[in-house]
């Protein structure tokens, strides 16, 4: 699997974060966020811009012990949108000017090559995902997630988020689930503008191995496997994610059903 370069993740925080602004400000701030029942383009918009600010103190501040996020301020509308804008804006700067040799806590063991690269990755796919929630709201046609940046993202999900103890993808026995990312299909059929969901070469596969403890995932098909979670890269990334549908299961469902019921990351 080709690696996606940190300058490439800087890049596409800046434009996830600039898009996921412009969807909500098309949305409004009451609208309904169908992926995440409950929540409104206000939460959305308060959480994520939650988020950014905690990710900026660690590499602005070098801290290397983790620290609590900050509450949301009480604004909305115009207001909102403009606090969010200034965070993702200092954010993407930090993450710009940072010496690649800072020093800084991290949360997951996801192959990195440094905390900055760890905190670009990072934040680029938290965006984007949420970008992507963020234009659920609007209605209408979604941005495509890129090939390479949804294989690092189906990589980070796997063997970082997934690798940690508080993973609740748990089995009683060992049990093991293949994850197939494909090329694109036919152009534009899917319902996230990624392509239909069969026919692709295969681009990655990942293997993860279920059990009482946390998942282990290692990038290759060594075993075989008891279900297959198989479709083009863009929409399997944001199926993984439980925005979408999973393309295709082959094997046991009940495998896939419980990555949907116990995956969510808290």
């Amino acid at each position: 699997m080709k690696t996606v370069g940190t300058a490439e993740l800087l890049g596409a925080l800046d434009r996830e974060g600039r898009l996921l602004a412009e969807a909500a400000e098309a949305a409004g701030t009451d609208a309904r966020v169908p992926p995440c029942p409950g929540w409104s383009v206000r939460d959305l918009l308060r959480h994520t811009g939650v988020v950014h600010r905690w990710a900026t103190a660690f590499v602005a501040d070098a801290h290397t012990a983790p620290r609590p996020m900050g509450d949301p301020p009480d604004l909305d509308g115009t207001d909102l949108l403009a606090w969010y804008r200034a965070g993702h804006r200092r954010l993407v700067d930090t993450l710009a000017e940072a010496p690649d040799d800072v020093r800084c806590w991290t949360f997951h063991p996801a192959p990195v090559a440094s905390p900055l690269a760890f905190w670009i990755r990072r934040q680029a796919h938290e965006t984007a995902v949420h970008r992507f929630d963020a234009e659920a709201a609007r209605g209408g046609a979604v941005t495509a997630v890129d090939t390479g940046f949804a294989l690092d993202g189906i990589d980070e999900l796997l063997r970082g988020f997934h690798a940690r103890s508080r993973s609740k993808v748990r089995t009683a026995g060992p049990r093991v689930l293949r994850v197939r990312a494909t090329a694109k299909g036919r152009p534009g059929t899917g319902s996230d503008g990624s392509g239909d969901d069969t026919g692709g070469a295969t681009l990655a596969v990942w293997t993860v191995r279920l059990s009482q403890d946390p998942p282990v995932t290692v990038l290759d098909a060594s075993e075989d496997a008891d279900a297959e979670l198989t479709g083009p890269a863009g929409r399997l990334y944001l199926a993984l994610w439980n925005r979408v549908p999973v393309p295709a299961v082959t094997g046991d469902a009940s495998l896939a059903a419980l990555w949907r019921d116990t995956s969510a990351i808290v």
